[in-house]
């Protein structure tokens, strides 16, 4: 096949990838599966579709189709050619606002989309969890609901319209026909004809209508998914005679793209919802409660109706993203709702959310019922939305499996169908997972196994069976948003009868006669229990690390907590941080799933005897800029930057490190050795750049930083400074930890700080000559970086306490206490201690503002104008928040915060010749248009050395640290 996808390659305005990287990359999606394939295709435009098929079509290959690759059943993974069109087919056509419709290919994200209808009062009302990097195409496949189903419907009940290549090469599209055109379409000779044709005579007839009726799920379960919608075009012209317009938009959408590929959507859209809404957060002791309560509460008019149950909220305390959104739970609740109401203004939504209330209290289910307004329904609806991805978290081998997570009945089904789905698991011994949408009656239910042993995998297939039963006997559905993929596709015959399951064998056949879109998915299916991601029963491979991985249970382990969901395809819109470089390039390779995933296949499958040795997994690390955020965004708290580290650490110990990794490494050293003589050094730089730049291949576009050195010799706590107003000399003593970033580059900074402490009545003590070991650890030099947390944790690890703490200046440089030390200290507890007592300058600041020790008494009245930027660091291990609270202490400050990821810069990964143009891409995506915009007069603020250097760089903005600006409005006495 290597030549005939060579021949393919050529052929393609975009690209074809048969490597190894790629494919190991696409061998899984957000399921339980894995099938690495023969080719990855990023096709540009319709033609190479066209020719994808015909190639497929002459081959006897299979198509893949995918956009975001977060389903959960199995869809995105096959043998043949995956082909993506997230990274193309992204362009939002055509927008009809008098009719509310709006035409889009297929990668056009959701939240994207509704972004762009906002300012014309519409939306697409379909909303999943995913929303955020899902995209269209995706949801058409899957008929993906959400949250918002039980007010604004399906994906189904959307579509309108598709532009599609049928498996002939044809492009057709289909929409609503009247009569006429149906019948003009049945006499067709072509193969769209021998589609209408057989449907036709098919679903005419008065005893085929009768199966499907009795065997498809109740029509009121608007959550369905069984196989082809084939319950659906019997209700619509000629086969029912005042149904809708024939359209078999409603059989494509849930189709998972095995009858055609889509290259077209349009979609009806909704008006907004109402602008003011209120949320109820009723808490229950038992789930059975909860779920008695769900039909009282359906009486209202309601536009969500979650549930969350005590498994996911335990998950999220253990989440730093999600820690911040647990701020309404009262007790230790069995499960929550969550219920929506909205209305015109905000006294009508209270009004409707009192009536709730009220019901809900008559009722005596519920113990707490608090109300949630504004920003706090968004942190709530996020914690829900966070479950699946948190479900990857639990440490182990053991894992909340997606296999019967998406059954849904009749709503007055949803308690008798829980208690007996309670008593399977009971006979299974297993405690399930139970939360999502409980108002559709869908709940997203999820046995907790081990698919590494071969007697999990066996219970994996009898419980999934057995659910099948009984979904089957409330006349559910076995798929109600997620679609069938490979682990339901087996039970759709038994969930719709035979007879009705070899119609939709016939309509597949007489759409796809050699089935080469996504064969194995509804027809002809893939074993459940096969194809699995992990190799049953296997010897798990010995990885010995430098770091400390033994609270993940090995750094295997640490990568396979990656579930697939793809929240690291979030785009800037979005906001967060993660993932910067998949926001440059937009490639698949650049996320977090991708370095998880691909570490995970190297490491089990490697013969080399340094399994980190391989080039792909230089690649695929290669973008990441170790900004920590995946530590903090990714519900499963995959933390990329440390397995980078380990990875670079383990890969050069069979390479030849350059001599530009030599020197960003040991840059302490190195000034050091300038600082003997610094007004030399300084007054050479110009030439001295102009000659390493090349030399270690630099980007000439970048200035190198002067020396700044820090001294503490002009001020000390012996001598006495003149104080600020009204100074409560607190007893606290600071450690001020003078990081080598500091101590050479910032010292101005350094001695700012220094002098703010002291002049607000602390005792200081300066620490130099201690490496935080930052850059050691970003270039893989873990033995140093060991060296150097060893010696600082026997420094100080005896001198912090309550009173006597530790405080740095850099994020980069004094949050490694908090992070990589505990991975590698020798002296653990000496480094928890260190830790715990550790604080950045901003949390120490807003620590003791809050206890009353500074005051805004002490600084200038003067009104200014400030644009905060955040350390990535500092958004994933602690909180800009700190420095916000900080720079509005001034009374007539006006901080606000830049919704900014990652600058770009990150350590020395802007210098390099070869990142220069991603690193300024990263910036330029919030951050520099925003410093731009700013006026002269607006202070720019920015704790990390990189991110003050960026800014300099891409913007001619000098930022201040807020150090520095405090330091300036201070009032003395």
């Amino acid at each position: 096949m290597d030549i005939l996808f060579k021949q393919l390659s050529r052929q393609l305005s975009g690209e074809l990838h048969t490597d190894a990287l790629h494919l190991h990359m696409y061998a899984t999606d957000a399921s339980v599966y894995r099938k690495v394939p023969q080719a990855v295709a990023y096709p540009r435009d319709t033609r190479d579709i066209q020719r994808l098929v015909l190639f497929a079509s002459k081959n006897n290959i299979t198509l893949i189709p995918r956009t975001a690759g977060t389903s959960l059943a199995g869809q995105c993974v096959g043998d043949g050619i995956v082909v993506d069109v997230s990274k193309h087919f992204t362009d939002i056509i055509h927008l009809d606002v008098a009719k509310q419709q709006v035409t889009v290919q297929p990668g056009v994200i959701r939240d994207q989309l509704n972004e762009y209808l906002k300012p014309h009062g519409l939306f697409f009302g379909p909303n999943t969890s995913t929303a955020n990097r899902c995209m269209i195409g995706g949801m058409v496949g899957n008929n993906s609901s959400g949250t918002t189903s039980i007010k604004y419907g399906v994906t189904r009940d959307k579509v309108i319209r598709l532009k599609t290549v049928l498996s002939d090469g044809s492009e057709v599209v289909f929409e609503s026909l009247s009569d006429t055109r149906f019948r003009e379409k049945c006499q067709l000779t072509t193969l769209e004809g021998s589609i209408y044709k057989t449907l036709k005579e098919t679903l005419s007839v008065p005893e085929i209508q009768h199966q499907i009726r009795e065997e498809f799920p109740k029509p009121e379960i608007h959550r369905r998914n069984t196989g082809y919608a084939i319950d659906a075009l019997i209700h619509q012209q000629p086969f029912t005679e005042d149904g809708s317009l024939f359209n078999l938009c409603s059989l494509l959408a849930g189709s998972e793209g095995t009858l055609a590929f889509t290259t077209e959507i349009t979609l009806q859209l909704d008006e907004l919802p109402p602008a003011h809404g209120v949320l109820v957060a009723a808490h229950f002791e038992t789930l059975q409660e909860c779920l008695k309560a769900v039909s009282l509460t359906m009486n209202h008019d309601l536009y969500t109706c979650e549930m969350m149950d005590k498994v996911i909220l335990d998950c999220t305390k253990n989440n730093r993203t999600q820690l911040k959104n647990r701020f309404f739970i009262e007790g230790d609740p069995a499960a929550i709702l969550t219920l929506e109401v909205r209305d015109t203004t905000i006294e009508k939504a209270r009004l409707q959310a009192n009536a709730l209330v009220n019901d809900i209290e008559a009722s005596g289910l519920s113990y707490a019922y608090p109300i949630l307004e504004g920003k706090q329904i968004d942190q709530a609806m996020e914690l829900r939305k966070a479950g699946l991805g948190l479900l990857g978290n639990i440490i182990g081998d053991r894992k909340a499996v997606a296999c019967i997570e998406d059954t849904a009945v009749a709503l007055e089904d949803l308690a008798a169908y829980i208690d007996d789905f309670t008593e399977i698991m009971d006979d299974y011994e297993q405690e399930a997972v139970y939360y999502a949408h409980a108002g559709a009656g869908e709940l997203h239910l999820r046995p907790i196994l081990n698919l590494k042993k071969a007697e999990d995998v066996v219970l994996f297939r009898k419980i999934t069976t057995d659910v099948a039963k009984l979904v089957k006997s409330y006349q559910g559905s076995m798929s109600g948003e997620h679609g069938d993929g490979i682990v339901r596709s087996e039970f759709i015959a038994y969930m719709i009868g035979e007879k009705n399951y070899e119609l939709l064998r016939k309509i597949k056949y007489t759409f796809d006669p050699q089935s080469i879109f996504n064969k194995g998915k509804i027809i002809d299916p893939l074993p459940m229990d096969t194809s699995l991601r992990y190799e049953i029963d296997r010897e798990e491979p010995e990885i010995t690390t430098l770091f400390n991985f033994d609270d993940q249970e090995g750094i295997l382990r640490s990568a396979e907590k990656c579930n697939g969901s793809g929240d690291c395809r979030k785009l800037p819109s979005a906001g967060g941080t993660m993932c910067p470089s998949y926001r440059a390039t937009r490639n698949e390779k650049d996320t977090t799933r991708a370095r998880a995933n691909a570490l995970r296949e190297f490491l089990t499958t490697s013969e080399k005897s340094n399994p980190f040795d391989h080039e792909e997994l230089k690649e695929v690390f290669d973008l990441c800029v170790s900004c920590k955020a995946c530590a903090s965004e990714c519900p499963s708290n995959v933390d990329v930057a440390t397995l980078k580290a380990e990875f670079e650490y383990q890969y050069q110990k069979s390479h030849t490190i350059s001599l530009r990794t030599k020197l960003f490494t040991n840059t302490t050293q190195v000034n050091r050795i300038a600082a003997e003589a610094p007004w030399l050094y300084n007054s050479l730089l110009p030439i001295f750049s102009s000659l390493i730049k090349p030399i270690f291949k630099i980007a000439k576009q970048r200035s190198l930083p002067k020396l700044d050195l820090f001294t503490d010799s002009i001020f000390s706590s012996s001598k006495i400074l003149p104080y600020a107003k009204n100074v409560k000399k607190p007893e606290k003593k600071v450690l001020l930890f003078v990081d080598e970033f500091t101590e050479y580059i910032d010292g101005s900074i350094g001695k700012d700080t220094f002098e703010l402490l002291l002049r607000l009545g602390y005792e200081v003590e300066c620490i130099q000559g201690l490496e935080s070991g930052r850059a050691y650890i970003s270039k893989g030099f873990l033995d140093h970086a060991k060296g150097a947390t060893n010696k600082t944790v026997a420094k100080l690890r005896n001198r912090v306490s309550e009173n006597t703490v530790c405080v740095g200046i850099e994020p980069s440089a004094i949050l490694t206490f908090r992070d990589e030390y505990l991975r590698l200290a020798n002296d653990i507890e000496g480094a928890k201690r260190l830790a715990k007592h550790s604080y950045t300058i901003e949390e120490f600041l807003h620590q003791e503002i809050k206890l009353g020790n500074i005051s805004p008494e002490q600084f200038s009245a003067e009104a200014k104008t400030l644009k905060i930027h955040a350390h990535c660091h500092q958004k994933a291990l602690s909180s800009v928040e700190h420095t916000f609270a900080i720079l509005n202490l001034p009374v007539n400050y006006t901080p606000t915060i830049i919704p900014s990821g990652c600058c770009g810069m990150a350590g020395s990964f802007g210098y390099e010749k070869e990142h220069y143009e991603v690193s300024m891409q990263m910036g330029e995506q919030t951050l520099f248009p925003a410093i731009r915009k700013a006026d002269d007069t607006v202070i720019i603020a920015a704790n990390g050395t990189s991110c003050r250097h960026q800014i300099k760089d891409g913007t001619k903005r000098i930022a201040l640290h807020p150090v520095t600006i405090l330091k300036q409005a201070l009032l003395i006495e």
